[in-house]
């Protein structure tokens, strides 16, 4: 079974480590979690700015 990453410069989904490493994210195990690599990251960003907010 192959990895799937999301390429942030070209905004694809690509099976298998197909572009350099600093323009993907990933691996992910399906088509679908790949897909939404960046709404996944924007969200863990913004829990960890609110957690760093309530610790200050």
């Amino acid at each position: 079974m192959a990895d799937y990453w999301y390429n942030i410069r070209t905004g694809q989904v690509e099976e298998g480590r197909r572009s350099d490493w600093s323009q993907r994210m990933g691996p992910y195990k399906t088509r679908e979690e790949a897909e939404q690599a960046l709404d996944r990251a924007r969200r863990r960003t913004e829990a960890w700015d609110a957690q760093d907010a309530e610790d200050r």
